[in-house]
């Protein structure tokens, strides 16, 4: 009988510093790497709380210069990253890092995938595009949720487009990973939610998804749990240090998990409503979420119902199918026991963005074509993915 050949890869860095003062590291582990003048990349709101000052102070008391790029925006743009890339050649920095969330990290990846292979950032959409390694980049996060400190994925706003290109590239994951949940005791209630939903879908997207493999299983199996116990303590009560390294836990294991297994149309749908009206990528996702799961959930039944076990839900004696509709009602509590709002519409609101129906079909089109939906556990036609748009609205 003929066997056929499928190899799965496993990417993370090659160090990860996890646990309470470990960004007291980022001097010695960026010359460990050769660099010797870094551009941190981070945010305006990383700097006004003063965040980037502290880190320019450690590395200025290790005698290391350092060059601050805080223009990145939430969602960030093509135009951040090839803004980026003139202030790293005119201070002629030889290293890269990157201080904040998901937005932070991406847009310093963006650098990185440029300054190492030229061109333009738009080159390298899709997968595997770069020739050339990264410059030697240490990734400092400051939530927990998007786990980009040590993924392989990039995601730009292409604003000519209006579209978030999906670049998936083993090059520009982090050389060094760092999580201090000092650095998150300060996130607020509602970017503490939205961070930690946003891991809740990596890994049940992860898990569904069509390469999960024994190890990817094990890695989502554990983030569901963590963000079970540790997100709602979390949001209560920022200052609780337990809750916040839980959630470092929870939220690395979750991207340990889709880096490899990959997503799902949760977030080739999340991709459309960032790069079309600007909305927070973490609550898109929360929203979407139990909408996709429930198209997906006849592909995954068994996977469901052990997923509504790993969520705390009291499954005993029932069906396969009436456990795995319990994984879905655990994911919609959890998301309103943390503040998520209950529709885009919603959302848009808060925000001050006009989420519209009648936009919903050139979103279809653009989220059929996302990287991330390739693993998703059902293959959902056109008007699939239109009616989820329509029923989270």
């Amino acid at each position: 009988m003929a066997v056929r050949e499928q190899v799965y890869g496993f990417f993370i860095p090659s160090v990860t510093l996890i646990g309470i003062g470990a960004h007291k590291e980022i001097p010695a582990k960026i010359r460990a790497l050769g660099g010797t003048k870094p551009l941190l990349v981070t945010d305006k709101g990383i700097t006004g709380i003063g965040m980037t000052d502290q880190i320019v102070k450690l590395l200025k008391e290790a005698k290391m210069d350092c060059v601050v790029y805080d223009e990145t925006i939430p969602n960030p743009t093509d135009a951040n990253v090839h803004a980026g890339v003139e202030v790293y050649k005119k201070n002629k920095c030889d290293s890269l890092i990157t201080l904040g969330g998901g937005s932070s990290h991406d847009c310093g990846k963006g650098v990185g995938l440029v300054i190492a292979n030229g061109g333009k950032i738009h080159d390298f959409e899709g997968v595997d595009k770069s020739t050339k390694p990264m410059p030697p980049y240490v990734a400092v996060n400051t939530t927990a949720g998007t786990a980009s400190e040590m993924t392989r994925f990039c995601i730009i706003t292409d604003l000519s487009r209006k579209v978030k290109m999906a670049i998936v590239d083993w090059r520009v994951t982090p050389g060094i990973a760092i999580d201090d949940p000092l650095l998150m005791m300060g996130m607020p209630p509602a970017l503490t939610a939205a961070t930690g939903m946003d891991a809740l879908t990596h890994a049940v997207e992860a898990y569904v998804s069509t390469i999960a493999t024994p190890m990817t299983d094990a890695c989502a199996e554990k983030a569901i749990e963590l963000i079970f116990e540790h997100l709602r303590p979390a949001v209560a009560n920022g200052q609780d240090i337990n809750a916040r390294e839980g959630m470092c836990y929870a939220q690395y294991l979750a991207g340990m998990a889709f880096n490899n297994a990959s997503l799902g149309h949760v977030h080739a749908m999340a991709h459309q409503l960032g790069g079309f009206y600007d909305l927070p990528h973490g609550e898109c996702n929360a929203i979407l979420l139990p909408h996709v799961e429930k198209f997906n959930l006849i592909a995954k039944v068994e996977r469901f119902a052990k997923m509504a076990k790993l969520m705390g839900e009291n499954i005993e004696g029932l069906s396969p199918r009436a456990a795995a509709e319990k994984a879905l009602d655990a994911i919609r509590q959890l998301s309103a026991d943390v503040g998520i709002p209950s529709g885009l519409i919603e959302l848009g609101k808060r925000y001050g963005k006009d989420v519209k129906k009648k936009d919903i079909a050139v979103m279809t089109g653009n989220a059929q074509k996302d990287a991330c939906g390739f693993t998703n556990p059902r293959c959902p036609k056109d008007a699939d993915v239109a009616a989820i748009f329509e029923a989270a609205l």
